[in-house]
C-alpha cells in the first residue's frame, strides 16, 4: 500500500528496534528499504551504544541518537530529526513512545505496526496476527519485513541478517587476537554468558566454567569470554571457577562494533539467547544457544548452523526478566549436554570459516 508521498520520498526516517538482537534481525528489512529507495537518504534513529551494530553497513546515510527517555534528550532528538525534514518515517518498535516522539518531531506520515493503542499516531501499517486477544509469535525477521510487505515493497530474495566490518575495527580486533596469543590454526570457541534482558536468560556461571574445561580438555579449544558493561563480575566468576585458561575480553571493553570481528574469528559461539547469538548468525558462525524464558518462535529463522538447547517446562515461555522460581529452565541444561551440542555442531560445520578445526576433532 505504497502512497505517492512514500514512493517519492527523498528522506526517510527509520526508528530502529531497541534491543541488540532485534536490530540484527531487522537488517533484512533495512536491506529492503535500501533496495526500494536507492536514491533516498535514509536516516536511522537508534541508541548511541548500538551505532556499532549498523556501522559500515549500506543502509543509512545518517544516524540520530535515540534519547527519548529524558526531556533534554528528547529535545535534542527532535531538533536533529527536524533538521533532516523527513518525508516519511518507518517505526519498528511497537511502543506508543516510539511513534509519539517521531510525531512530535514533525513527521506527519508514519508507518509501523498498529498495536498497543497507537493507531491514531500512524498513517498506516499492518496489524499483528492474533489468536483471540493474544499476538501470535512469529520470527522477528519476518515480523519486521511485515511492515515492508504492507507497504508494497519488493522483498529481497535472500532473507538473512547481515553485519559489516570496517578495516579500522578489523585491525583493532587483529591486534587483540595477537595479544591473546591466538594463532590461525587454533580452534576458538566464544562464550557469551551475559544477557542485558535480565537474569532469567543467564545460564549459571559455574556451568560455563565447567563447559570451558570440557572444551579445553577434549578439543584443545581456546576460550574467548565476552561480556558487556555491568557483566564484569559474571566474567570474573567464570574465570575463577574454571581450570581452563579462559581469555577474558571484558577488561578490553569490547563494544558492539568490536564484538563483530571477534565473534567472526570464533569457530563456534556458545551463548545465552541474547544479542551476540544473532551476530553469529549474521556472520555465519555456528552457534549453540542456551534458551530459557523466551518463546523460541520469535527467533525461528536462519537456524541452519544453530543448535538450540531448551527445556519445555510448564512455566515456559514466561518472558519474565527475573525467574520467580528456581530457574529450572536454565539449571536443567547441563554442561555435558551443551558440550555434546558443541561437538556435534563443530563436526557438521568443518567447512565454515577460515580456521582449521583442532586435530583432536579427528
Amino acid at each position: 500500500m505504497m502512497t505517492r508521498k512514500l514512493a517519492e520520498s527523498r528522506i526517510i526516517l527509520v526508528r530502529c528496534p531497541n534491543w541488540v538482537g532485534d536490530i540484527v534481525m531487522a537488517t533484512p528489512a533495512f536491506d529492503c528499504l535500501r533496495e526500494n529507495f536507492a536514491k533516498a537518504k535514509i536516516i536511522a534513529v537508534l541508541k548511541r551504544n548500538a551505532r556499532g551494530i549498523v556501522k559500515d553497513g549500506p543502509w543509512f546515510d545518517g544516524l540520530i541518537d535515540c534519547e527519548d527517555k529524558s526531556l533534554s534528550g528528547l529535545r535534542r532528538m527532535r531538533a536533529e530529526i527536524r533538521q533532516w525534514k523527513p518525508d516519511v518515517a518507518i517505526v519498528f518498535p511497537n511502543s506508543i513512545r516510539s511513534a509519539l516522539t517521531v510525531r512530535l518531531s514533525g513527521v506527519r506520515e508514519i508507518y509501523g505496526y498498529r498495536r498497543n493503542f497507537r493507531g491514531f499516531l500512524l498513517s498506516g501499517g499492518p496489524k499483528p496476527i492474533r489468536s483471540g486477544h493474544q499476538v501470535l509469535p512469529i520470527p522477528t525477521t519476518e515480523y519486521y519485513l511485515g511492515i515492508c510487505r504492507w507497504l508494497g515493497l519488493k522483498i529481497p530474495d535472500q532473507i538473512k541478517p547481515r553485519l559489516f566490518i570496517g578495516e579500522k575495527v578489523r585491525r583493532h580486533a587483529d591486534s587483540l587476537i595477537q595479544k591473546y596469543g591466538i594463532r590461525n590454526q587454533d580452534l576458538v570457541i566464544g562464550f557469551n554468558p551475559g544477557a542485558s534482558f535480565g537474569s532469567s536468560k543467564r545460564w549459571p556461571s559455574e556451568y560455563f566454567a565447567e563447559l570451558a574445561g570440557f572444551c579445553q580438555d577434549n578439543l584443545g579449544a581456546r576460550i574467548l569470554l565476552f561480556g558487556g558493561p555491568g557483566e564484569e563480575d559474571i566474567a570474573r566468576d567464570i574465570v575463577r571457577r574454571s581450570h581452563a585458561n579462559i581469555i577474558n575480553t571484558v577488561p578490553d571493553q569490547v563494544d558492539l562494533e568490536l564484538l563483530k570481528p571477534l565473534i567472526q574469528r570464533c569457530n563456534l559461539l556458545v551463548t545465552n539467547d541474547t544479542g551476540p547469538r544473532h551476530y553469529a548468525v549474521a556472520l555465519d558462525v555456528p552457534v549453540v544457544v542456551i534458551m530459557g524464558p523466551i518463546d523460541p518462535r520469535l527467533t525461528d529463522s536462519n537456524l541452519e548452523r544453530t543448535i538450540i538447547i531448551r527445556k519445555n517446562l510448564d512455566c515456559s515461555p514466561c518472558h519474565k526478566k527475573v525467574c520467580p522460581r528456581e530457574h529450572e529452565c536454565m539449571r536443567q541444561i547441563t554442561p555435558k549436554e551443551v558440550f555434546a551440542a558443541v561437538e556435534d555442531l563443530l563436526k557438521t560445520n568443518r567447512q565454515y570459516g577460515p580456521f582449521s578445526i583442532s586435530k583432536k576433532m579427528a
